[in-house]
């Protein structure tokens, strides 16, 4: 009967040994749990800057959402960006940079780049995809508007310190593998125990059984071997008392030591955390990344066509130059020049982008950067293909010129805006069946000389609404000038050319010509009667000496990849005069 002592005493201590190690996997979950997140602050001896970087491996260090705690005085802004734009902005100028976290994750790591004490202020620039504003303290949490790596710039003005107080709160990716594992294994361990005297009685009952069926009296005797006085006293204890007690609990043992090898090996699978990679995954592309989001592109847009709207409300060019440049900037001021002295003249057709039917943005991440937008509204009788050019990291885009779409032609299609497009140099034929400088000269040469040999290279030819109305005013102007002689020449600028290729390998080539329009008497004493337009830049409406008129031409042509048979199409133009003088 002593068996049964042993018995419930060493299933009690199985079970006891199994919540104890259900209660050490539940202390891992509960009150040994490490906290759920780690905050880390700049050091408070850190040397001030007029701008703060924090870096994007920092902010890609832990999954999931980073708060961000930002105290400073007076005013400042937390701006988003590529890592590449962000570094562009800075530039020159000196700045702090938050690369990572202390070995204690207690403390932000910095790096401090002397350099110019002062910059621009980072409002309103149009390389931040979103901003966020403070005064005094800001709340932050930073989610990515999109795939990719992200930087963030912390700034005042430019010219006074950016706020040090800066601290993070990520994550905590510390892990408690052991946890589920301990819990699973106490519970095992706690069946076992409390299973432990019903299986020990269940073998004592099935030994007796065994002895019960042994020989008597008249059956076979079998001689025994000699035993040792320990296996005599190990014989004489009662079968199925200590010794299967004990034989049971060293299974029970071999069971927990497979277990628990087994939780060792399911911990050592978990991944640790790295400091040193992010977490994030890389840029897409990487050197291929768009230079902007479409929504940053609608921003650009609003702007523009604002500014556009107000300057020409009032007919003042100096209310174009935030947001318009070059030739946009040339026709408009001359139009505005032209409306003021006669009423009756056209103002060109105005900038809208309430309604973007296609987004063009360049791949190209060093400047100056060019967008196209192809937009309409209130005004636009046909959409209008409008280019928007940044010239440096610190300028905003601009407006460089505006062309209406061809009645009854098509916008190419283009690579979806996440994606980007990929630029071509303008005297680069890759793949393309002409380069852009070669495609515009086409159609220079087409607008100049009816029967141009280069004709059947752009569709349609001479029946294009815009080529055919060219040559048709310059067909009208000879017939009727019998007095005089003329010449027309429509020549590529070729600093001002784009090109951007389209999904099916071609490209869009979009640029300016320069429309010169002269005319010389062909006897003396005939005399050049000028329209009231030309008038008002020749200053008078003739001559007897000779004129030249000035025209900016704004296309876009499409150009067919390498071995179509496909002719090029122009795809917008339209023209402005900007000039008249007399010889």
């Amino acid at each position: 009967m002593i068996g049964d002592p042993v018995r419930l005493k060493t299933a009690a201590t199985l079970v006891l040994l199994g919540l104890l190690t259900m209660l050490a996997g539940i202390g891992q979950l509960t009150f040994w749990a490490p906290s759920e997140t780690v905050t880390a602050s700049v050091p408070s001896d850190t040397k001030a800057a007029p701008l703060t970087v924090i870096d994007q491996k920092l902010i890609a260090l832990h999954e999931g959402p980073v708060k961000i705690k930002i105290q400073g005085e007076g005013n400042f802004i937390v701006a988003t960006g590529r890592p590449d734009d962000v570094e562009a902005w800075v530039g020159e100028t000196a700045h702090n940079t938050l690369t990572g976290v202390s070995q204690d994750q207690k403390s932000l790591e910095v790096t401090a780049e002397d350099g110019e004490a002062t910059a621009p202020t980072p409002v309103g620039s149009d390389l931040w995809v979103n901003t966020e504003e403070g005064s005094g303290e800001l709340d932050y949490t930073w989610n990515p508007p999109a795939g990719g790596e992200w930087s963030l710039l912390v700034a005042s003005d430019g010219t006074k310190p950016a706020p040090s107080s800066i601290s993070m709160t990520f994550p905590n990716n510390a892990t408690t593998p052991w946890a589920v594992p301990l819990i699973v294994l106490g519970i095992i361990i706690i069946l076992v125990g409390a299973a432990l005297p019903f299986v020990a009685r269940a073998l004592a009952a099935r030994r007796k059984d065994n002895d019960d069926d042994a020989p008597r009296d008249g059956g076979e005797t079998t001689a025994l071997p000699v035993q040792s006085p320990a296996d005599s006293a190990d014989r004489r204890r009662t079968p199925g008392t200590e010794g299967s007690a004990l034989r049971i609990t060293a299974v029970a043992g071999a069971l927990v030591a497979t277990l628990v090898g087994g939780t060792a090996v399911a911990a050592q699978a978990v991944p640790a955390s790295n400091p040193g990679s992010p977490s994030a995954p890389a840029a897409e592309g990487g050197d291929a990344q768009p230079v902007m989001l479409e929504s940053q592109l609608q921003r650009i847009l609003e702007q523009v066509a604002s500014t556009v709207d107000a300057a020409d409300a009032a007919k003042d060019a100096a209310k174009l130059a935030p947001r318009v440049d070059k030739m946009e900037l040339q026709v408009r001021t001359a139009n505005y020049k032209i409306r003021s002295a006669v009423s009756a003249y056209e103002a060109r057709m105005p900038v809208r982008a309430t309604k973007l039917q296609s987004s063009v943005i360049s791949t190209k991440r060093d400047w100056p950067r060019t967008v196209f937008a192809l937009t309409q509204g209130d005004g636009n009788v046909v959409p209008q293909v409008l280019t928007v050019v940044q010239l440096s990291p610190r300028e905003n885009y601009k407006l460089w010129g505006t062309a209406p779409l061809q009645p009854g032609t098509n916008f190419p299609s283009f690579p979806v805006p996440r994606e980007g497009t990929a630029p071509a140099a303008a005297d680069d034929k890759t793949g393309l069946a002409y380069s852009g400088n070669e495609a515009l000269g086409i159609l220079g040469e087409m607008l100049t000389t009816p029967d141009s040999p280069n004709r059947s290279k752009l569709a349609d030819g001479q029946s294009s609404p815009y080529i055919a109305g060219a040559l048709t005013y310059q067909a009208e102007t000879v017939k009727n000038g019998t007095s005089a002689n003329f010449k027309f020449t429509h020549t590529p600028v070729t600093n001002q050319t784009v090109v951007l290729r389209t999904a099916d390998g071609g490209a869009l080539v979009v640029g300016r010509l320069d429309f010169s329009f002269e005319g010389t008497p062909k006897a003396a004493g005939d005399k050049l009667i000028l329209e009231d337009d030309s008038a008002v830049f020749a200053g008078g409406k003739e001559t007897t000496t000779g004129m030249s008129l000035n025209f900016a031409e704004s296309v876009a042509v499409y150009i067919p990849p390498a071995g179509s048979s496909d002719p090029m199409k122009l795809v917008a133009a339209t023209r402005g005069l900007v000039g008249a003088s007399f010889k």
